[in-house]
């Protein structure tokens, strides 16, 4: 198992990898448009914090990777990166996305007229740094999750970085409790993710946070 920081010559490979990794868990896929979605949670951090982007990679082929930014006020924000996406994509046009979209819009009708949050990012100036991983199926449980996670601890520390953030789902319990024991700690309420769905079911955002 190797550990290393991204080169622009994994950049296809890394691209390939998004597709498959995160398979089976309850945010494998946004609306089912790989592209789409990886013009939002993986380009910009290839195009922008590259110097924040580890992979795990197992006898010569990646099988996970971190994306990770030092300072989240400096990068464009997840509802910048999906409105463009939107855009470039035109999503509103296409059966998958289009039908995520009509659902978020029903489950923040259904939440307003509850008064409930929905989900949204948090801009706290005490976790600036922000991170996401992804895994694929069979390396799970190799160690290529916990080398990743110690690689950008390492990396938030020797920076001086006051803290991170990352968000998952309640309901993916299995990476609750993952990032609980890199030491992060969860944060706030848990609010609707307005479209999501996993198994026909509704899901919930965990903050969750990490301070040094």
């Amino acid at each position: 198992m190797e550990i290393r920081t991204f080169a622009e010559t994994d950049r296809a490979e890394l691209r390939e990898l998004f597709g498959r990794a995160g398979e089976g868990a309850p945010s494998a896929s946004l609306w089912g448009h790989e592209e789409s979605e990886a013009a939002i949670y993986l380009d910009p951090y290839m195009d922008l914090e590259p110097d924040s982007l580890f992979i795990a990679v197992v006898d010569g082929a990646l099988v996970g990777y971190l994306t990770g930014c030092l300072d989240s006020s400096k990068f464009p924000s997840d509802s910048e990166r999906v409105e463009k996406a939107v855009r470039k994509y035109r999503l509103v046009f296409r059966p998958g996305p289009a039908a995520f979209f009509a659902r978020g819009m029903v489950d923040m009708v259904w939440a307003a007229v509850r008064r409930e949050p929905t989900a949204g990012s948090i801009d706290d100036a005490r976790w600036p740094a922000h991170l996401h991983i992804n895994v694929e199926p069979r390396a799970r449980g190799t160690g290529a999750a916990d080398g990743l996670m110690k690689r950008w601890l390492d990396r938030l520390r020797e920076t001086g970085s006051p803290g991170c953030h990352l968000q998952t789902l309640v309901e993916n319990t299995r990476a609750v409790r993952f990032f609980e024991r890199m030491g992060f700690a969860k944060h706030g309420p848990t609010p609707l993710v307005p479209g999501m769905r996993h198994d026909g079911k509704r899901l919930h955002q965990q903050t969750m946070v990490w301070s040094p």
